[in-house]
């Protein structure tokens, strides 16, 4: 795993590059929550493919309990990916009620992640 530093207008934002799944759990989720914060960024981008299917099950919860951390502490996430893939309507509501708040955003490109980060 590499961690690419962005700067946005006096905003550090980490890119969590990797070839392999970093996110298989809850509990994989707050270690990189903590590893990013400890490492003085304020938002993270991370890549749908370093993220378990699973994640994208509403039904197990990984989603919700992952990203309610990210909110609570302040830390604000971005996940890049095509999620046109996942035709689940709970899925889809999930995404837009996330894209709505700002602070939890689900784009296509970094570029988007970026753009998202000066709002």
């Amino acid at each position: 795993m590499i961690i690419k530093s962005h700067n946005i207008n006096n905003i550090k934002v980490a890119e969590v590059i990797s070839d392999e799944v970093i996110i298989q759990s809850v509990q994989d989720g707050l270690d990189l929550m903590g590893n990013i914060y400890y490492q003085g960024f304020d938002k993270v981008m991370i890549y749908e493919k370093d993220i378990t299917p699973d994640f994208f099950d509403l039904k197990t919860k990984i989603a919700g309990e992952i990203l309610q951390k990210f909110s609570n502490y302040r830390i604000g996430l971005a996940i890049i990916g095509d999620f046109s893939k996942y035709e689940s309507k709970s899925m889809k509501d999930f995404i837009f009620e996330s894209n709505k708040t700002g602070h939890i955003n689900f784009v296509e490109t970094l570029e988007d992640a970026l753009e998202n980060f000066l709002k």
